[in-house]
C-alpha cells in the first residue's frame, strides 16, 4: 500500500522537532549539527531571532494578498536586489524551480520580440541541476532526472562541463542563451574558474545571446558574496534566485536588466503566492543582514577555518577522502568510498551532511556557524571518517 505522503524521497529515520542556530533536536533529544542548512536554504540557521521577528510581525498583519495588489514589502526587496546587483527588476517565485520556468521563458520571449522567433535553444551543461519542472529536468538532462518524463521539453543543448571548446561550437542562429551554475551544487560542489565565467560572457557579447546564471544554491553569501558571480568581476543579463533568499521561508526570484526582461510585459507570466507579504518581510530581514560587508567577511572568515580543518581531515584520512573543493561555506569532499556510506556514518555522529554527484559529500552549513561548532564538525567528520576506514 502506498504511503499517505508520496514515497518520492528515501527519507533518513529523523523526525526533528526544534532548531537553534547550527543545531536541530531530534524527538528522541538528540542533538545533531546541521551541516546540510536544507541544502543551502537556513542561510541564518535555525529559529534566527531577527527572521523570527518578522515574520511574526507580519503575521498579525496580512500574510496573502495576490500579486493583483500592490505589496510594500515585495517593493522593498526588490529594490534592495536592484541596487545591490546587476539587475534592473526582479520578479519573486516560491522556489528555484519556478525561477527556473521564468528565466527561460525570459529569454525565449526576449528572442521573439526582436523578431527571431527561431531562438529557443538554451545551452546547458551536464552535471547541472536545474529544480524538477519539466524545464528544469530538460535543462540538466540526465537520464537520472527524465527518464519515464518524457516527451521532454524541446530546446535544451547539453555541453560536457567545462568544455569552452564545445559551447563555442554549440552556437548557433538557434541559440538563445547559455544557462550555468557558476558553482554546480548537485553536480558536486563544481566551481567555475573565474576565465571561465569571462570567456562565457563575452562569447555570449560577441553573439549578441543572453547569459543565464543559476545562483539557487550558490547566492545570498553563501561563498563569501552575496553572489558567486561576483568573484569573477563579471555579471548575467538574468539570475535565478532561491533557498537562502528565505532563510528557510520558501521565497524566490528572477532577476535580469531591463533589456533581457523587455518582453515580459502584463500578463505573460504570473505566481498566486510568489512575493507575498510573509515571504516578503522574512526576505527583507535576510537581505538586511546578508547583504553587508562585515557578515560576508565573517563568512570568509568561517570558511577559511572551516577549509583548513578539512584539509587536514582529508590528509589524515586518505582511504575515505581524495580532496576537497568549492567556494566560501559551499565545500565538497570527493570520496573515494561511496558518499552515501559516509552520510550514513555521519548520522551515528549526530552530524548533517549532504550527498552531490561525482561522490561528493556537501558541507552547506549555516552561514553564521561559530567556530566551536566548526571544530566540533571537524571532530564528528573525523570520527565518521575513522569508522569506515579499512
Amino acid at each position: 500500500m502506498i504511503a499517505s505522503v508520496l514515497p518520492t524521497y528515501a527519507r533518513a529515520p529523523l523526525n526533528f522537532v526544534s532548531g537553534q542556530g547550527s543545531w536541530l533536536t531530534e524527538a528522541d533529544g538528540r542533538r545533531f549539527l546541521d551541516l546540510g542548512a536544507g541544502i543551502a536554504v537556513n542561510a541564518l540557521g535555525h529559529a534566527h531571532p531577527a527572521l523570527v521577528a518578522a515574520l511574526t510581525e507580519q503575521a498579525q498583519k496580512l500574510w496573502h494578498v495576490s500579486n493583483l495588489y500592490q505589496i510594500p514589502q515585495q517593493q522593498t526587496l526588490a529594490d534592495k536586489l536592484v541596487a545591490a546587483t546587476f539587475a534592473d527588476t526582479v520578479f519573486f517565485t516560491n522556489s528555484g524551480t519556478e525561477s527556473c520556468e521564468l528565466a527561460v521563458k525570459m529569454a525565449r520571449k526576449y528572442w521573439f520580440d526582436q523578431g527571431a522567433p527561431q531562438r529557443t535553444e538554451i545551452i546547458t551543461l551536464n552535471g547541472s541541476f536545474h529544480g524538477r519542472s519539466s524545464a528544469g529536468i530538460a535543462a540538466a538532462g540526465s537520464e537520472k532526472m527524465t527518464k519515464g518524463f518524457g516527451p521532454l521539453l524541446p530546446g535544451f543543448v547539453h555541453i560536457d562541463w567545462a568544455d569552452h571548446d564545445a559551447i563555442q561550437t554549440a552556437i548557433t542562429e538557434n541559440t538563445a542563451a547559455i544557462l550555468i551554475e557558476p558553482v554546480q551544487g548537485e553536480g558536486g560542489i563544481r566551481p567555475i574558474p573565474t576565465q571561465c565565467l569571462m570567456g562565457l560572457r563575452k562569447l555570449c557579447d560577441d553573439h549578441g545571446i543572453l547569459l543565464i546564471f543559476d545562483e539557487v544554491q550558490c547566492g545570498m553569501g553563501r561563498t563569501g558574496k552575496l553572489f558567486a558571480h561576483e568573484w569573477s568581476g563579471i555579471t548575467p543579463d538574468i539570475m535565478m534566485v532561491a533557498k537562502g533568499i528565505g532563510g528557510g521561508f520558501p521565497l524566490g526570484a528572477v532577476l535580469a536588466t531591463e533589456t533581457a526582461a523587455s518582453g515580459m510585459t502584463a500578463g505573460t507570466h504570473g505566481s498566486t503566492y510568489g512575493g507575498n507579504p510573509l515571504a516578503c518581510a522574512v526576505g527583507n530581514a535576510v537581505m538586511d543582514i546578508v547583504n553587508t560587508p562585515e557578515f560576508l567577511d565573517q563568512v570568509n572568515a568561517r570558511a577559511g577555518t572551516f577549509r583548513q580543518g578539512l584539509q587536514s581531515l582529508v590528509d589524515t584520512n586518505p582511504d575515505i577522502f581524495e580532496c576537497q573543493r568549492g567556494l566560501g561555506l559551499m565545500i565538497g569532499l570527493k570520496c573515494r568510498i561511496p558518499n552515501t556510506d559516509l552520510v550514513s556514518a555521519c548520522y551515528k555522529q549526530d552530524l548533517l551532511t549532504v550527498p552531490a554527484g561525482d561522490n561528493v559529500l556537501r558541507l552547506l552549513p549555516p552561514l553564521n556557524i561559530d567556530e566551536t561548532d566548526i571544530r566540533t564538525a571537524i571532530d564528528r567528520l573525523d570520527a565518521a571518517a575513522k569508522s569506515l576506514t579499512p
